[in-house]
């Protein structure tokens, strides 16, 4: 597998994953130009994306869609709640419908519930032959009952909101601190940090911490945050790196 994240943020979200036969964006919230452009710059023909998975129906996760579908043959991946939540995929021809778990040839994709203030919002497991990345944003919480599923996977992109401090004395307004704080809203840096110290094996070769705020969180305090924790807990795993909203992450191989 090779992955990238192309753009990650409030302004929008997109991810790049190719698998042995099959090349998948993760979201589609940054507009066609900058998604073509960050294609190309890994080597990567936007018209040879097979499919383009949504996680929910939030314009920085679906943005470009509309574009991206009149350009690309593309196949949608999305729940039905979904399909009749986007106006833009009104028919579309390519569309996958998925609930819980789809296989594309080799490619298993599982499909799980987030906690997130839009219609059916969803996180997933991509694997092929044994290599397991994790997307796990835009949700205040994770059930513990996906912890058996989302344990010791290769690769996790995995959202890192917000610094509680940074967000409680920021610019925000008080309902919208209220809502990223609740459990419809984000996770903040401890609570990625404190998810990823039960979910990271020995298996684990990367972490991209994603969807960092630009008005509520900094770098240095995420990585700080989950490397503190990890210290706390015992663990020895340095291999981290924050995704950027305009800057692509060194392209992830496993």
């Amino acid at each position: 597998m090779r992955i990238a994240v192309l753009s990650s943020g409030s302004k929008g979200n997109v991810t790049y994953l190719e698998t042995k036969n099959k090349r998948f964006l993760l979201d589609a919230g940054r507009n066609y130009k900058y998604i073509n452009d960050a294609l190309k710059s890994i080597g990567v023909d936007i018209k040879t994306i097979d499919y383009v998975i949504i996680s929910h129906d939030h314009t920085d996760h679906i943005s470009a869609l509309k574009t991206l579908i009149s350009k690309t043959a593309a196949t949608v991946i999305l729940s039905e709640k979904q399909l009749y939540a986007i106006e833009d995929l009104n028919d579309y021809p390519h569309i996958l419908v998925c609930e819980d778990e789809l296989m594309i040839d080799e490619v298993k994709i599982t499909s799980f519930r987030s906690s997130h203030d839009a219609i059916d919002s969803r996180n997933f497991v991509i694997e092929e032959n044994g290599l397991k990345v994790g997307y796990i944003t835009d949700t205040g919480y994770i059930n513990t009952k996906n912890f058996k599923l989302l344990k010791n996977l290769d690769v996790y992109l995995f959202e890192s909101n917000h610094d509680i401090e940074l967000l409680q004395h920021g610019p925000y307004p008080a309902w919208l601190k209220k809502r990223v704080l609740s459990d419809d809203g984000h996770l903040s840096n401890k609570a990625a940090a404190f998810y990823l110290t039960k979910l990271i094996g020995d298996k684990t070769k990367d972490i991209v911490l994603i969807h960092l705020s630009e008005t509520n969180n900094l770098e240095d305090i995420a990585l700080e945050t989950i490397n503190n924790t990890f210290m706390e807990y015992g663990i020895d795993f340095h291999n981290i790196v924050c995704a950027r909203q305009n800057e692509i992450t060194k392209v992830i191989e496993v």
